[in-house]
């Protein structure tokens, strides 16, 4: 049954029912062209050849048809890996590919692994952090209650960017990590939704209103934890400059990718700004909140999915966050 399988022996096989069609074929010409007169048993035995030539042939036919099928499958389940529709290659493949197929599903069980381990040992470092940073903190309140009214403040404002750092690192190794494994996917709708259901109840004293419109099916090639950082920080500065209203739009392009959109209708930035606020540490408004990391986070987890984000001005006039992200 294992040779019957052999991407050869289905070959040998083919090559030889269409080599005993064609010899009937040719004896079937030979009869027709040498025969004088028509006669029954040479029209029997011409029907006879005729008919063995046909089946032998289609025979041949089916055999190397059915010896490619696996190989023409091949790049169609690779691609549903790629896409993350899968994590494995699946199907029944001839005893010379399987091995290839073995191996490479030995791969991915590998580098799937790979990645837990790195995301573990993030995780790790993440709690190792937070332990310091606190005592930071509780060193920074005795100072205050001492007096050192300036000393406190600088210790916080460091443990503060501190810990901003550590949480744009850690979100760029994560992303870096996903994105090495294959079958990432996200739908955009299942990220934005309960993000935007946060926002309105943390801004429910503003009386923001905060739509989101996503297509149910629409989705990205994304881990659902990475494509939550870029949304929330960038619903959250939205949620910050908005007067009334934040919108998150989604759409699938023709190039293949889905753009992403969230504005709002607050004061907006002068374009001279739109590159600066980018950049790592830089903030549009030194009274704001922060340490001015959240879109720079969201430009390296953007960087590291093959995607782009690009700011502009809304149709409310405020400012527009477009995020082009690969679709799954």
């Amino acid at each position: 049954m294992t040779r019957l399988r052999s991407l050869k022996a289905r070959f040998i096989i083919g090559s030889a029912l269409w080599t005993l069609g064609l010899l009937g074929a040719s004896h079937l010409a030979f009869i027709f062209v040498t025969a004088r007169l028509p006669h029954v048993l040479v029209i029997q035995h011409w029907a006879v050849v005729g008919l063995l030539a046909l089946v032998f042939m289609l025979g041949g036919l089916t055999q190397v048809r059915r010896g490619l099928a696996p190989i023409n499958d091949l790049r169609q389940r690779l691609a549903a890996v790629r896409l993350g529709h899968t994590r494995r290659m699946e199907g029944d493949y001839p005893a010379e590919v399987q091995p290839l197929i073995d191996d490479l599903n030995g791969l991915l069980e590998h580098r799937e692994e790979a990645v837990r381990r790195a995301q573990a040992r993030a995780g790790d470092l993440a709690h190792g952090l937070k332990t310091p940073l606190a005592v930071l903190a509780q060193d920074a309140s005795q100072a205050e209650r001492a007096g050192q009214v300036e000393l406190a403040v600088s210790i916080r404002r460091e443990v503060e960017g501190m810990r901003r750092q550590v949480d744009s690192h850690l979100a760029h190794a994560r992303a870096a990590a996903s994105a090495a494994a294959p079958g990432a996917r996200c739908v955009v709708a299942a990220s934005a939704a309960p993000l935007g259901r946060t926002l309105d109840r943390l801004h429910a004293d503003r009386g923001l209103a905060l739509d989101v419109d996503a297509p149910p099916d629409l989705a990205v090639a994304v881990e659902r934890q990475d494509l939550d950082e870029m949304l929330g920080n960038l619903l959250d500065n939205a949620c910050k400059w908005a007067r009334e209203r934040v919108t998150l739009t989604a759409r699938a392009e023709r190039d293949g990718r889905v753009l992403v959109a969230v504005e709002d209708d607050g004061a907006g930035l002068p374009e001279a700004m739109w590159a600066q606020v980018l950049d790592r540490g830089v903030r549009a408004d030194q009274s704001a909140p922060g340490s001015g990391l959240g879109l720079a986070i969201v430009r390296d987890l953007v960087d590291v999915y093959g995607g782009s984000i690009a700011l502009g001005r809304s149709s409310t006039g405020g400012l527009r966050a477009e995020l082009r992200l690969p679709s799954a």
